[in-house]
């Protein structure tokens, strides 16, 4: 289980037609397991691009990422993938679901190339009856709400017991009560299970909720601010 991320001094450039874009810039912050921390920021300010880096789906371009004493860009790709594998669940806005498939099948899908040493169906169940979702086991996408859909994509990043889980704006393209619902479920999983939980939004009232609030500004962090939560 990794206890500790450090960024330090991270930067995410990118270059097109000749224009330099810093997408994150010389970022430095620790996060801490079981800490609940809301990242947020107006559009572009850099906070997906920033999530990305942390979840290791994209490489820094300066500065490094280090998860305990281990500098995971170093590894080599099949590595980096088992780390994201044991150690991260990610949730998007989108939701990412496979439409031919039913919500058991669709959180299964993390688990399909991975040898474990639990029962993949027994646990794709279980996941499922925590995140409220018990009688949908063999629904389709297009039969459920977009609540519950986003519980589905919960419950498929939490089926491989990761030590954090990384969402970016998963409460997005959800009405106001799913939004707060998915927000508590993720604040119960981070109660519950003890995973870190990385949440990126633009919404304050949703942020404050946190027990850490990242504020972020063309690509820069400009407050880091830890507060007891009410």
């Amino acid at each position: 289980m990794v206890k500790q991320i450090i960024c330090k001094d991270v930067e995410r450039v990118f270059i097109g037609d000749g224009v330099e874009t810093r997408a994150v810039d010389q970022v430095t912050m620790e996060l801490t397991a079981g800490e609940f921390v809301s990242i947020i920021g107006p559009s572009g300010s850099g906070k997906s691009t920033l999530l990305s880096l942390i979840g290791t789906l994209d490489e820094p371009t300066g500065g490094s990422i280090v998860y305990d004493d281990q500098d995971v860009m170093k590894l080599s790709k099949k590595k980096i993938a088992d780390f994201r594998f044991e150690e991260i669940g990610f949730i998007f806005q989108q939701f990412h679901l496979l439409p031919t498939l039913t919500a058991v099948e669709n959180v299964l899908t993390p688990l399909f190339a991975r040898k474990v040493d639990y029962d993949k169906r027994e646990r794709a169940e279980e996941v499922l009856t925590q995140v409220g979702l018990s009688d949908k086991f063999d629904s389709l996408p297009s039969q459920l709400s977009g609540g519950q859909q986003q519980r589905v994509a919960i419950a498929r990043a939490i089926v491989h017991k990761p030590s954090w889980l990384l969402a970016d704006e998963p409460t997005g393209n959800l009405d106001t009560e799913a939004g707060d619902n998915i927000f508590a479920l993720l604040q119960t999983l981070n109660e519950e299970e003890g995973c870190g939980v990385v949440f990126v939004t633009h919404d304050p009232t949703l942020a404050k909720k946190a027990d850490r609030i990242i504020e972020m500004r063309d690509g820069k962090k400009i407050s880091d601010d830890i507060h007891q939560t009410i």
